[in-house]
């Protein structure tokens, strides 16, 4: 008999809270929106922000790059 290989347990996903404001009607756009997709408001807003930002996880932000001629004065 061969041996079955254990499965490595899986990592626990870190989630992070974001808030941000809306005015009455945007909420209320936003409900009737959803109702009318049988969805709620949070899957709606994950599901809009995820192919945005999907590629930049792994993005390096530059700093501001000094050319070689250029003089530091401070």
């Amino acid at each position: 008999m061969t041996r079955r290989k254990t499965k490595k347990p899986r990592r626990k996903v870190k989630y992070k809270t974001i808030t941000f404001k809306v005015t009455d009607r945007q909420k209320k756009s936003l409900l009737n929106f959803c109702k009318s997709r049988h969805t709620t408001p949070n899957k709606m807003i994950k599901k809009v922000l995820k192919p945005l930002l999907s590629n930049y996880a792994g993005l390096e932000v530059n700093t501001q790059h000094i050319s070689v001629n250029q003089l530091q004065l401070f």
